[in-house]
């Protein structure tokens, strides 16, 4: 079937993506100065303007997909309501067409992105409707009663009813003579003035309340939030109904939809131009009323950088230049850790740019915390171009403040390399940065000192995501810790699942004082009991209902020697949750009476949280304990998160430096087995593969398409055996090892079995496996449907553990096998038979051989269908019972009702 030929269009006529009634007015206006002209409407999200145009403008104009029209025949575009290239993703193809020419009609302000046309006319006026209209003006192009209509909305919608301070004369003017050709009032009036709906008035009070007043230099500004997981219609007119309830002058409202951050900005003063600022977020307008949509960023995160451009916009004379450190102190990449550690010990620097050999180019970033790590772990010898910040953000000389503090805070880069000429000729610091803003602004101060704790008091939280009890121990636990002169708080993987909102009663807390004295107290007070474990400094209570608490002293660990266990120092709270693996798992919760609920965040995880970003605290963490490695993994998949870019190049380096080879069996195989638990452990098992960890335990398990079919098909088969709820449970770990060994030979399974340090007994046990499965698997192979009994494959089956019948089930690839395995599991396996010993005893035969013989045939019979009931059991045993000496056939009983047993 042929595609229809695309239209050949001379001129095509289009606005900015996710138009407003301003851009489809000026279109339909430009089409009356461009008459033979396809218009391409680039789409919108406001759900009036989506059902006016279904509607009404598809049939009244000449409106076409750009999908329809043939690029090639295409001379001349005309774009209206924008001149920024981004905006105009639609018709990509033309803008970088040889030869074509461009004409714009635009009121926003000029940008870098401007596109460069052969026709400009642009206007500071209140919409671009209106220059459309004074073109046709002075051409004596005169609308219909439709197109003034249409027209006349735009105008409308842009001036807010000519309420805006950006409304001009010419935009009265523009209305009065559309006015005179038929405009209808009503029909404006019936598209502007639109009713709310349930959940429109649920988000504008939500950024009601949400809303805060920022205080610029004496100029106030209101940013207001909102997060769900739908897009809102008309999410502008709810701002503008706050603007007029509110009676604001600057306002930036920030809507988190689905994976969008949404924000439109509106201005009443000449001092914030919000379209220059929404231009950083990859969005414009102009001066009054403009907006952005950003992905890929937090609410938090946007929030923060537009608080700090803000105030960068209002502060336009302080550059990179004003604040950096010159001349800097810099290291070759070609040097040693140790090199990096001294330098920095003597000039007292928390950080230095490192430079290519003979010269001044920035080739990383190396912090004094990561040297001194690495001498602790005889890593002092290493290159620094191992273990420097390879990927880092840097800035010329003029860049803007908000540049800076963009990277400084929302980055979290410590360390700014300002680069001249190639060069790096001076640093901004943290430090400089915040003496800076301290200097300028108390205000400003607090959103710029990420180093201090990020707190918020979560107990609204707690009540909703808590049981009651675990409340209440909680509480408790802060009581006791200030009657002993301690503070308590829940920490790790509890408060992470908290704000997770995952369910997680696994509490471990941290004290700082005696958690050993502190568990003992807060055990007597519960009539529970204590496990300690003095080396380590901490304890287990264990209450009576079940209920059992981890309890640690704040404590710094360090490491010997790279994978060793850790040695611990006390320390405090900030150095305790520095110890932990990732940033989402090192956050603290107080529990003292006063501060209850009150969350503790030194490192960023709430960022990370929302970012879904899995980020080790310093880049020696899987030095340290490699282990943490499989975590990552682990943590990633049931999350849904990714590990960031620097977290997995340190685990690419962890592999390239064998640390796998230094871990125990036993710690892998505990990480193993716990990665097999998780419910993603397909997608685990993937991620594995992917970064070559598997083969980096042992170099035989690496997967292949074969295994990792099996593999998928083992993890289908438990699901499915779990949700049956049948006994015994299935040992996954078991259920897996045979996926990741399968087609090793014997001497290459004892290898895998020797690096997990497997004990004798579970060596011995899982050979004995493999070799009952071998045979299973030989003799499943030559059973046929039709021709072969189906008890056939009951006795191949009962003898084997249901990790080994599961197996069975995945390897095979015959569904009338897989069907049968099915039925032994949940029927045939624990179907008991009518008659026992008692009634072969009757017929005179002595115990021994004989009986489970006779009792095999009979089963053979019930799961071939041929012996149902007592009766016709009993008749088959006595006819088999003739077969042997001794037998005395008139001795037979009349059948019992009551069940004999297996």
């Amino acid at each position: 079937m042929n595609k229809p030929a695309r239209i050949q269009a001379r001129t095509v006529i289009t606005a900015h993506a996710n138009a407003d009634f301003d851009a489809l007015a000026a279109m339909i206006a430009a089409s009356r100065l461009y008459p033979d002209a396809a218009l391409v409407f680039p789409g919108s999200q406001e759900k009036n303007l989506r059902n006016f145009y279904i509607q009404s403008t598809t049939y009244l104009f000449n409106f076409k997909h750009f999908k329809d029209i043939d690029p090639e025949a295409v001379e001349l575009l005309v774009v209206v309501d924008t001149r920024q290239r981004s905006r105009l993703p639609h018709v990509a193809p033309l803008l970088d067409k040889p030869g074509i020419k461009i004409h714009v009609y635009d009121h926003h302000p000029d940008t870098e992105e401007d596109l460069k046309a052969d026709f400009s006319r642009v206007e500071s006026w209140g919409s671009s409707t209106t220059i459309l209209v004074h073109e046709m003006i002075a051409k004596g192009v005169e609308p219909n009663i439709e197109e003034a209509t249409v027209l006349g909305l735009g105008i409308f919608e842009d001036t807010g009813s000519f309420s805006f301070a950006s409304t001009t004369p010419e935009d009265f003017s523009a209305a009065a003579w559309l006015r005179k050709n038929g405009m209808d009032l009503d029909v404006i009036s019936d598209l502007l003035a639109r009713d709310l709906s349930s959940e429109q008035i649920t988000i504008l009070s939500a950024l009601i309340e949400s809303a805060k007043i920022h205080d610029f230099h004496g100029i106030e500004v209101v940013i207001a939030e909102v997060s769900t997981d739908e897009f809102v219609s008309d999410f502008a007119y709810l701002v503008h109904k706050f603007i007029d309830m509110e009676n604001v002058r600057v306002m930036f409202a920030l809507g988190r939809m689905n994976d969008r951050i949404h924000m439109v900005a509106r201005s009443r003063t000449a001092e914030v131009n919000v379209g220059h600022i929404c231009t950083f977020f990859g969005g414009g307008g102009h001066g009054y009323a403009a907006s952005a949509t950003i992905k890929d960023k937090t609410l938090s995160q946007v929030r923060d950088e537009l608080l700090a451009l803000l105030y960068s916009h209002i502060n336009p004379q302080l550059v990179a230049a004003t604040l950096m450190s010159t001349p800097p102190v810099v290291i070759e990449s070609d040097r040693s850790m140790a090199d990096a550690a001294e330098l920095m010990t003597r000039f007292g620097l928390k950080g230095v740019p490192v430079v290519a050999p003979g010269g001044m180019r920035c080739v990383g970033l190396m912090e004094r915390k990561i040297a001194d790590k690495a001498l602790s772990h005889g890593l002092g010898g290493a290159a620094l171009g191992v273990y420097m910040l390879a990927d880092f953000a840097q800035v010329a000389p003029e860049a803007d403040l908000y540049q800076v503090m963009e990277i400084i805070i929302g980055k979290r880069q410590r360390l700014l390399p300002v680069i001249s000429a190639g060069d790096v000729v001076g640093v901004v610091t943290r430090t400089d940065l915040v003496n800076q803003m301290v200097e300028q602004s108390a205000r400003i101060s607090e959103v710029v000192l990420p180093d201090r704790k990020k707190e918020r008091n979560i107990r609204p939280v707690l009540r909703t995501r808590l049981p009651g009890s675990v409340i209440a121990l909680l509480e408790q636990a802060g009581q006791l810790g200030q009657q002993l002169g301690y503070k308590v708080y829940a920490v790790g993987g509890f408060v992470r699942d908290i704000l997770l909102a995952r369910p997680n009663l696994d509490i471990d807390l941290v004290v700082e004082g005696d958690g050993i004295h502190f568990a003992r107290e807060l055990a007597a007070l519960r009539q529970g009991r204590v496990k300690e474990h003095l080396k380590f400094k901490t304890a287990v209570v264990l209450f009576p209902d079940g209920q059992r608490i981890d309890v640690a002293t704040a404590r710094l660990e360090y490491y010997e020697y790279p994978t060793a266990l850790p040695t611990v120092e006390l320390s405090s709270i900030k150095m305790d949750l520095y110890r932990r693996d990732f940033t989402v798992n090192a956050l603290a919760l107080q529990l003292n009476p006063g501060d209850f609920g009150q969350l503790m965040d030194f490192f960023g995880a709430q960022r990370d949280i929302k970012e879904k970003t899995i980020r080790v605290l310093h880049s020696l963490s899987f030095v340290e304990d490699p282990t943490r490695i499989l975590r990552a993994i682990r943590f990633e998949q049931r999350f849904n998160f990714r590990i960031d870019g620097q977290t997995q190049r340190l685990i690419k380096n962890a592999v390239q430096l064998k640390l796998f080879h230094k871990l125990s069996g036993t710690r892998l195989t505990h990480e193993l087995q716990l990665i097999v638990d998780e419910d993603n452990v397909l997608e685990c098992l993937n991620r594995l593969h992917e970064l070559k960890l598997m083969a980096a335990i042992h170099p035989l398990l690496a997967l292949d398409a074969d295994r990792m079919r099996v593999l998928n098909e083992v993890h289908k088969v438990h699901t499915w055996y779990k949700l049956l709820y049948l006994e015994p449970k299935a040992n996954v770990w078991r259920l897996f090892m045979l996926g990741l060994t399968m087609g090793l030979e014997r001497e290459q399974l004892e290898l895998v079995c020797q690096r997990l340090r497997f004990s004798d007994r579970e060596l011995r046990e899982f050979l004995t496996l493999r070799d009952q499965l071998g045979e299973a698997l030989a003799r499943l192979m030559v059973w046929q449907e039709g021709q072969s009994a189906l008890s056939e494959i009951y006795f191949i089956l009962a003898p084997l553990p249901v990790e080994a019948v599961l197996f069975l089930m995945a390897r095979s690839r015959r569904e009338a096998i897989r069907k049968n395995i099915s039925l032994f599991l949940t029927r045939l396996r624990t179907q008991e038979l009518f008659i026992g010993g008692d009634d072969l005893k009757s017929l005179g035969l002595q115990s021994g051989p004989v009986f489970a013989h006779i009792l095999n045939k009979v089963r053979a019979a019930l799961v071939d269908g041929e012996a149902g009931s007592r009766e016709k059991q009993l008749e088959l045993a006595k006819a088999l019972a003739q077969t042997f000496p001794g037998t005395k056939p008139e001795a037979f009983p009349t059948p019992r009702n009551n069940h004999g047993r297996k």
